[in-house]
């Protein structure tokens, strides 16, 4: 790769949830919602696509605007919310958009006749008389598309949303929310060719004690297996499901990766969480001999302004996979260099004196208002790159993994804001170790600290901790070997 690969892998500016990865030709096309920085509600921007060479995962590119939420003839003035898509190449070669509406109970069809658009409407899937799915009654919600284009030309939309409630009222009508499902469409790629049938309960037989399924369907195929990914009603994981047919039969495969990194260590409980909680949605990539998990995390204090990550996946022998731990580094193909400039945004741990709180409601905005959070200057889609960690305090932590030592000697931090203290840097969370620390002395504006650093070559983590009074703002870091200057 030209340049190294972080997590975020997008732009500081870009806020690209619920991100589903397709390789078409030499490309990997990213196919998301689009959160608005600072919005009040999720996915108020209109689609826009960004795709990568399949031989340089650092080198990503926005293609613009795909689909816009006003081309539905359903939503003519755009106040309808476009939730999470996904995108398959149909039996006739042209690329098929899948869509639904924030809570309309509709899911839409457009088509374009190259990956990344632009995208035209075509319809809205619904069942041979003509009767739009969601508007018959007993249907299941219709909510966050998954679609396989089969290698055999037979087409299958998976789907689902699993409220507590036993249904939910939209359109005039009383739809379903039992679980996952999942449907056949006929060529046309818009009529419903097979029943929608319930895969993936939410409680009850056939659930996945646990890891019950919640939201966020998306589906591969691994050679003469289905890959099913889901999010649980943790609404922190990503787990999947196997199968060797693409409309029953799955079987729960485990956790693949986990905002907080819980379940990994032993940590099972939310206030042992590394990093702050809420949903997340993606999907797999198969790119040669290796998998990715792709993902998105939470910033601003809130569910509404989050960003695309990415992890690789490591496989057991019998072909399972393994959790992934969350890192700075997913796309990179292994850890980035002990030496240079790292900004603060690209943190995959996080948390305050108190430990995370959750993004989702779960945590009211007052129980987060002294915990540190992922944020930026200007407005939305701004491009000049300053997004940083604000609101450190007496023991707020950041942590940064992993980076490929050898010859470091020296560690700089930028910080800015009003504060008194010290602020240590380790290589593992519990600050058994200090590798380094700064007397920190700011009285407002930008200050950048010096100091020696003393960590062994090797694969490593770094975390930071302030202990003191006041609040800052963690801007950047930088690894220097001083016999190199």
């Amino acid at each position: 790769m030209e340049k190294q690969a972080l997590n975020p892998f997008l732009p500081s500016w870009e806020y690209i949830p619920d991100g589903e990865p397709h390789i078409f030709g030499r490309r990997i096309y990213l196919y998301g919602s689009h959160d608005r920085f600072n919005a009040p509600m999720f996915c108020m921007n209109d689609y826009v696509c960004w795709s990568a060479p399949v031989d340089d995962l650092s080198d990503w590119r926005c293609e613009g605007v795909i689909y816009r939420k006003k081309q539905d003839p359903k939503n003519p003035l755009g106040l309808r919310l476009l939730f999470a898509p996904d995108v398959c190449r149909g039996p006739d070669r042209r690329y098929y958009l899948y869509y639904a509406f924030d809570f309309l109970g509709l899911m839409g069809v457009a088509v374009c006749d190259t990956p990344a658009g632009a995208y035209q409407f075509l319809g809205h899937v619904h069942y041979p008389d003509g009767t739009l799915w969601g508007r018959r009654r007993g249907d299941q919600f219709p909510f966050d598309p998954g679609v396989l284009a089969d290698e055999d030309g037979r087409v299958w939309l998976y789907s689902g949303f699993a409220t507590p409630t036993p249904a939910i009222v939209t359109g005039g009508q009383k739809l379903r929310n039992d679980g996952g499902v999942v449907l056949e469409l006929e060529q046309d790629m818009m009529t419903i060719r097979t029943e929608p049938k319930l895969l993936f309960p939410k409680e009850g037989p056939g659930s996945y004690q646990g890891h019950e399924f919640f939201e966020a369907s998306s589906i591969r195929r691994d050679g003469d297996r289905y890959l099913f990914v889901y999010s649980s009603r943790h609404n922190h994981e990503l787990c999947y499901a196997v199968s060797d047919r693409p409309d029953g039969g799955f079987v729960f495969g485990g956790t693949l990766v986990s905002l907080g990194d819980l379940f990994l260590e032993g940590r099972t409980e939310e206030r042992d969480g590394r990093n702050y909680l809420g949903n997340t949605h993606g999907g797999l990539l198969h790119l040669g001999e290796d998998w990715y998990i792709f993902y998105h995390r939470q910033t601003n204090r809130h569910s509404y302004s989050r960003q695309a990550c990415a992890e690789k996946l490591e496989r057991n022998p019998d072909g399972s996979f393994r959790q992934a731990e969350v890192t700075s580094c997913g796309l990179n193909g292994g850890p980035l260099r002990g030496i240079g400039r790292y900004e603060a945004r690209i943190a995959c741990h996080l948390w305050s004196k108190n430990g995370v709180g959750r993004y989702d409601g779960a945590s009211p905005r007052r129980r987060l208002s002294r915990h540190p959070y992922f944020t930026q200057s200007g407005g939305d889609r701004e491009d000049h790159g300053d997004q940083y960690i604000a609101n450190m305090r007496d023991g707020a932590a950041a942590g940064f993994k992993y980076f490929q030592f050898d010859g470091a000697d020296q560690i700089s931090v930028t910080l800015r804001g009003h504060a008194s203290g010290v602020l240590k840097v380790s290589e593992n969370p519990d600050f058994s170790r200090i590798n380094a620390s700064f007397p920190v002395r700011l009285s407002g504006g930008e200050k950048t600290l010096r100091a020696a650093l003393r960590i062994a070559p090797g694969r490593r983590a770094l975390y930071f901790q302030f202990c003191g009074k006041g609040v800052m703002d963690f801007l950047s870091f930088a690894l220097e070997d001083s016999r190199r200057r």
